[in-house]
C-alpha cells in the first residue's frame, strides 16, 4: 500500500522504475559524500608499518638508543629486552596494576600498554635513572628508611609515581599521595608505609 498525492491510501505497489530512481539518487549522494571525505581521510591515514622490525631511537635515562623493534613491541618489552633495564616490572601486562610504570616527559605511564613506536622524542625515565649517580632520590631514601617495601615488585613503579608527584606538588597532603598512587597494586599491603615515606620525602625536600 502507498499514499497518493491527495493523501488517500491506494493499493498500488512501488513501481520498479520508482525504486530504481530512488536508489540511483541515494547512490549518487553517497558517491558525492565519499568524494568529499576521501581526501581528508587519506591525508590523516597513518603509515603502515611491519611486520618487519622498524628502526627507532628511544631517549632513556638521558641516553639515546637506536634499535630495531617490531611495531607490536610495547615500551616495557623493549626496556626489559634489548635495553636490559629490568627494573621495570611487568605483572598484569594490561595496564591494571601499574607495576610497569615509567615516566614519559615526567608523567607516569604504564609501559606495558604503550607501543615503543609511540614514544617518539619524549624522554623516558626508568627506575634505573631516578637516582643521580650514587645519590638516591629523596623518595628512594624515604622508602628505605620507612620500610615502605616488602617483596619490592611494585616498588619501582610506586617510586616513579611518587617522584612525579613531588615534582609537581612539593608539599602534598596524604590524600594527594593516595590519589597519585591509587592505580598501584601492592600484594604485600604496604600502602600505609608508602604514604608515610612519600610525606617524609616531601618534608626532607622542604628542609
Amino acid at each position: 500500500m502507498r499514499i497518493s498525492d491527495d493523501g488517500q491510501a491506494t493499493g498500488e505497489r512501488l513501481s520498479r522504475r520508482g525504486f530504481l530512481k530512488g536508489t540511483s539518487a541515494a547512490t549518487a549522494g553517497l558517491a558525492a559524500l565519499e568524494g568529499t571525505l576521501a581526501p581528508a581521510e587519506a591525508a590523516e591515514a597513518p603509515p603502515v608499518l611491519g611486520p618487519e622490525p622498524v628502526s627507532i631511537t628511544l631517549h632513556v635515562n638521558g641516553q639515546a638508543h637506536t634499535l630495531a623493534v617490531e611495531p607490536r613491541a610495547t615500551l616495557a618489552e623493549v626496556l626489559r629486552g634489548p635495553l636490559d633495564l629490568t627494573g621495570t616490572k611487568v605483572a598484569c601486562d594490561r595496564g591494571s596494576c601499574s607495576a610497569c610504570t615509567v615516566l614519559l616527559d615526567g608523567a607516569p605511564v604504564a609501559s606495558c600498554s604503550m607501543l615503543a613506536l609511540d614514544v617518539g622524542e619524549r624522554a623516558v625515565t626508568t627506575i634505573e635513572g631516578l637516582a643521580k649517580g650514587e645519590t638516591l632520590h629523596p623518595v628512594q631514601t624515604a622508602f628505605i628508611e620507612g620500610d615502605a617495601l616488602q617483596c619490592g615488585f611494585c616498588t619501582p613503579g610506586m617510586l616513579l609515581s611518587s617522584a612525579a608527584l613531588l615534582e609537581r606538588t612539593p608539599a602534598p597532603t596524604a590524600e594527594q599521595v593516595k590519589a597519585a598512587l591509587s592505580g598501584h597494586l601492592c600484594r604485600c599491603g604496604s600502602y600505609p608505609h608508602v604514604v608515610q615515606a612519600v610525606l617524609a620525602a616531601a618534608q626532607a625536600g622542604r628542609g
